[in-house]
């Protein structure tokens, strides 16, 4: 496993998209996901080549629908999840929820048909790999590297209607495909309008040309008005009070009218 695929899924271990593989199943369709790294084996996490085929053979509904959110992964498995769609009986639809990156998008181009959601990408580039040792092994690797970026040309210009010089200059550039372009280009059938929540929070920042994450409008913080003062309670009205002096004085008074 080369160490750019290393980075992707340690980067990702904790992302919102990831869903293990699951099916849904109703009586005349059923339901896939694609969501995490393609990986080798299930050791590393993610999606396994091995798991993703055993579960979609098990899948025997007229119509399979495949959704796919997927920074990408291992070449060669994802090559095995590809063969395996292609050789399916049933009719496989391919659902571009968020990403079809790198691996992952000549896995949807598997399917009967592939349907993108507005705002969700496609991604090509060259292949990656880690390699050791003297120049006859780098020069070895090279070689190999050539042979898969051949297949995947070939792949591409099968599936699209794009030739094979402009899809190897689009490899190299590592170029991301929107919706309206995929269908344009004919990596796509068709767009609509909206994706399952959550669905595109990848961190990509392996990749040198990732588009930025949408803008997400921030929660606004509504103001209460302000409660209206209550109204001031008046104290009481005390009842007057008579000191002792004043007693007295009112008493003399009172004596004196009497003698008078």
């Amino acid at each position: 496993m080369n160490n750019k695929l290393f980075q992707l899924l340690r980067d990702n271990q904790k992302a919102q998209a990831r869903i293990p593989i699951k099916s849904e199943l109703s009586e005349d369709e059923a339901t896939i996901y694609l969501y995490d790294v393609i990986v080798s084996d299930d050791y590393w996490g993610g999606v396994a080549a091995e798991s993703f085929v055993k579960e979609l053979h098990s899948l025997t509904a007229p119509v399979i629908h495949l959704r796919v959110n997927s920074p990408g992964g291992d070449v060669f498995a994802a090559r095995a999840i590809e063969a395996a769609i292609r050789e399916h009986g049933s009719k496989v639809i391919a659902h571009i929820d968020g990403y079809a990156a790198s691996a992952a998008s000549y896995v949807a181009l598997a399917a009967d048909e592939v349907i993108m959601s507005k705002g969700s990408f496609f991604m090509i580039h060259k292949a990656w790999t880690l390699a050791f040792g003297n120049s006859d092994d780098f020069m070895e690797t090279a070689a190999l590297l050539d042979k898969i970026d051949e297949a995947l040309v070939a792949t591409y210009e099968d599936e699209t209607k794009l030739e094979a010089a402009e899809i190897l200059k689009m490899m190299a550039a590592e170029t991301w495909i929107s919706s309206e372009e995929a269908v344009e280009m004919g990596f796509a059938d068709s767009v609509v309008e909206s994706a399952p929540k959550n669905c595109k929070t990848w961190n990509l920042s392996v990749y040198e040309k990732a588009p930025e994450p949408e803008a997400r409008d921030e929660p606004k913080l509504v103001e209460s008005p302000d409660p209206e003062p209550e109204p001031e309670e008046k104290p009481e009205k005390q009842p007057e009070t008579v000191n002792n002096r004043e007693k007295y004085e009112q008493l003399s008074r009172l004596f004196k009218n009497y003698s008078d």
